[in-house]
């Protein structure tokens, strides 16, 4: 039987994306855990070697679990582009570079569209995916799968959300996650959808 947690139970969140740690904490918080941030702790973040979204979230769940002697929620996610056969995907986050330059990576991410002539918004279709893996000290792991639909724009429009969210307009909305209030974000998002499947499996109100 899968372990559920209680109130007051600690968690660890493998994460040092500054905007991950605070949509995870807000999601978190309702369910009274002691939560703490790999950041906080000290703990290095692990070289992203796997393949696919799944690999890479067990990676940085594991390798902090196994550090900190704690349960350990990573989430691995990215924006994967149909025209560009999926990329930058699991990428996406190394498409910034090493200064997290994300106006840089989307403008990228236009560039090559443009080159395919993917100018209709049915030529720029896109999803954004988010993995969440639970990693615990012994060795046990759970995965949590979310996912949302829409089309790209460009130039980005909106300063809410990190990374993609300004050029991405969710499927039944006009806006942006850019422009979007984060809490309207928060009620459909692809980490909401995952974190979703791990509260009902794992999380005890």
């Amino acid at each position: 039987m899968a372990r559920a947690f209680q109130r007051g139970d600690r968690l660890v969140v493998a994460s040092h994306n500054p905007g991950k740690l605070v949509e995870i904490g807000e999601m978190v918080a309702p369910f009274g855990l002691s939560v703490v941030s790999a950041t906080e702790l000290g703990i290095a973040e692990p070289e992203e070697t796997g393949v696919t979204f799944e690999e890479n979230a067990e990676l940085k769940a594991a390798a902090v679990s196994e550090a900190a002697g704690l349960p350990a929620l990573a989430d691995d996610s990215g924006l994967v582009v149909e025209a560009l056969g999926g990329a930058p995907g699991i990428y996406s986050a190394r498409w910034a570079g090493p200064d997290k330059d994300f106006d840089a990576a989307m403008r990228q991410v236009a560039e090559k569209l443009d080159a395919l002539g993917a100018t209709d918004p049915a030529d720029r279709r896109a999803s954004f995916v988010s993995v969440l893996c639970l990693a615990f000290p012994d060795g046990e792991r759970a995965f949590f799968r979310g996912e949302v639909a829409g089309a790209l724009v460009y130039p980005p429009r909106g300063t809410n959300g990190f990374g993609y969210d300004p050029m991405f307009v969710p499927d039944g909305y006009d806006q942006t996650f850019g422009e979007l209030a984060p809490e309207t974000k928060a009620e459909f998002s692809h980490r909401s959808r995952a974190f979703a499947k791990f509260a009902d499996e794992r999380l005890k109100g």
